[in-house]
C-alpha cells in the first residue's frame, strides 16, 4: 500500500508552523503520538525497574517494550539491543570496551565517508591501545565507497571496521552485505554507523552483515537518545567500565545509569507510527518493513523531482552521485557560499541548513572544507514543499 501523505503531515503538529522541513538528517520532526507517549510515561506511576510493584513493572514493562519495539525495526535480536544517551556516546564506549583487547600493531580501519561519531571513537581509542588507525577512501567524483576500497586497506591485523550504512553528508549507501563478507573473511569485526540509514530504508542487521550496528531514534521520529543492535553472544565478550553494583547481565551491563524510561516510551511510539504509516496487516516487523519500502518510494519520486529541476539550474552543483543513496543531497553555489543559501531560503520559511553537519572527512574530501547546502527528504514531505524549495532556488541561483 502507498502513503497518504496528507495523513501522516496531520500526525505532525510543527508542520502546522508553516516551514518546508528539509532538514531530517540532523532530526526530523515528531508526530503527536510520540510526544503523547513520553508526556504519559513522565506522569504515569513509575519507580526503578523491578517485579514487586506496579511502578515497577511499569518501567520495566517500558524497557522490555522498547528492546522488542527496536528489534522489529531492525530485524535484531532484543536481548542484544542497547540504549544509551547517544550514538556517539555508545560508540565511545563500544570502542573503549574493545580497545581493551588491542595491542600494539593491531589495526582499525575508518573511512572517510564517515559522519566523526565513527570516526573519532575509533582514532582515539585505537591510539591510546597503541594500534594503527588505516583509512578508507572514497571516489569523490562518484562520492561511492565500494568493497574494493575497503578491501585495499585490509590485513591479516585489522581487528575492526567502522564504516557508515549510508552518509549523512552525501547519501551514499556502500554495499554493506559485501563490505561485511570482506571484512569478516580476515576474522575483524564490522562497526556500522546506521544512524542516516536507518531513517530511509527497511533494516535488516543480519542481512547487512554488522556486528554492531548503531543508530538515533530522533532520526526517525522519536526521542533524543541512542540504540545499539548487536549479537548479545559477542556483547557478552566485551566488558564495559561500570559501577560494581550494577547488573553485569547483557545487555543492561552497557547501559549506564538508569534509562530514560519517558525515551524508551518515545522509542516505542516512533516504531509503531512507522508500521503504521503504510497500513496493511502483519507482525510489527513485517508492517515496519512494508511501511519502510512506501516511504522509500515516495521519498525517491520528490527526489528525482528535485534533481530534474537541479540540473536547469546555472551556478549549482550536485555533489550526491552514488548509484544508491538516501534522498540527500548536498549543493555548492558558485559565487555565494551555502551559508548565504541557507540565510535566503530560511527568509522563505524553507528549512534547509548549510555546513559538514560532523562529516567533516568527506566533505573535505569533497574540496568543501566549509560543506554544502543539505536537502534532506523525509516521509513528511510534500510536493508543494517541494515546490517551495525549487522556486526558493531558483530565485537564490538566478
Amino acid at each position: 500500500m502507498g502513503l497518504d501523505v496528507a495523513a501522516v503531515r496531520a500526525q505532525f503538529p510543527a508542520l502546522a508552523a508553516g516551514a518546508a522541513h528539509f532538514d531530517g538528517p540532523g532530526g526530523s520532526q515528531t508526530p503527536e503520538v510520540v510526544a503523547r507517549a513520553v508526556h504519559d510515561t513522565l506522569v504515569a506511576p513509575i519507580a526503578n525497574r523491578g517485579s514487586v510493584t506496579r511502578a515497577e513493572r511499569f518501567a520495566e514493562s517500558v524497557v522490555q517494550g522498547a528492546r522488542s519495539a527496536i528489534a522489529d525495526l531492525l530485524g535484531a535480536d532484543p536481548r542484544g539491543v542497547v540504549f544509551g544517551r547517544s550514538m556517539t556516546a555508545l560508540t565511545f564506549d563500544v570502542a573503549r570496551a574493545l580497545a581493551k583487547t588491542w595491542q600494539p600493531g593491531d589495526e582499525v580501519l575508518v573511512t572517510r565517508l564517515d559522519h566523526d561519531a565513527n570516526v573519532r571513537p575509533w582514532v582515539i581509542t585505537a591510539e591510546r591501545a597503541g594500534a594503527t588507525v588505516r583509512w578508507v577512501d572514497f571516489d569523490p567524483g562518484s562520492t561511492e565507497l565500494t568493497v574494493e576500497h575497503v578491501t585495499a586497506e585490509l590485513s591479516p591485523r585489522t581487528r575492526l571496521v567502522a564504516v557508515t550504512g549510508a552518509s549523512n553528508l552525501l547519501g551514499t549507501r556502500p554495499d554493506l552485505p559485501a563490505i561485511a563478507a570482506a571484512v569478516h573473511q580476515g576474522g575483524a569485526l564490522l562497526y556500522v554507523d546506521g544512524v542516516h540509514l536507518t531513517a530511509h530504508a527497511a533494516v535488516d542487521v543480519a542481512a547487512t552483515g554488522a556486528d554492531f550496528f548503531a543508530c538515533s531514534p530522533y532520526k526517525f521520529f522519536g526521542p533524543h537518545c541512542g540504540v545499539l543492535a548487536a549479537d548479545p553472544q559477542l556483547l557478552e565478550t566485551l566488558h564495559p567500565d561500570k559501577l560494581a553494583p550494577s547488573s553485569d547481565a547483557v545487555p543492561e551491563r552497557f547501559e549506564l545509569g538508569t534509562l530514560p524510561y519517558e525515551l524508551l516510551a518515545g522509542t516505542t511510539a516512533a516504531v509503531d507510527f512507522i508500521a503504521g504509516l503504510a497500513g496493511g496487516a502483519g507482525s510489527r516487523r513485517e508492517r515496519v518493513r512494508a511501511s519502510m519500502a512506501a516511504a522509500e518510494e515516495h521519498e525517491q519520486r520528490l527526489l528525482v523531482r528535485i534533481e530534474q529541476h537541479l540540473a536547469d539550474l546555472p551556478r549549482v552543483t550536485v555533489h550526491s552521485w552514488a548509484s544508491r543513496r538516501t534522498p540527500t543531497l548536498l549543493l555548492s553555489f558558485d559565487n555565494a557560499s551555502a551559508q548565504d543559501a541557507y540565510r535566503f531560503l530560511a527568509e522563505l520559511d524553507v528549512n534547509a541548513p548549510a555546513g559538514t553537519f560532523y562529516a567533516d572527512e568527506p566533505a573535505r574530501r569533497i574540496g568543501l572544507p566549509d560543506g554544502g547546502l543539505r536537502i534532506g527528504l523525509a516521509v513528511y514531505t510534500d510536493d508543494s514543499d517541494v515546490d517551495r524549495l525549487l522556486d526558493g532556488l531558483t530565485k537564490f541561483a538566478g
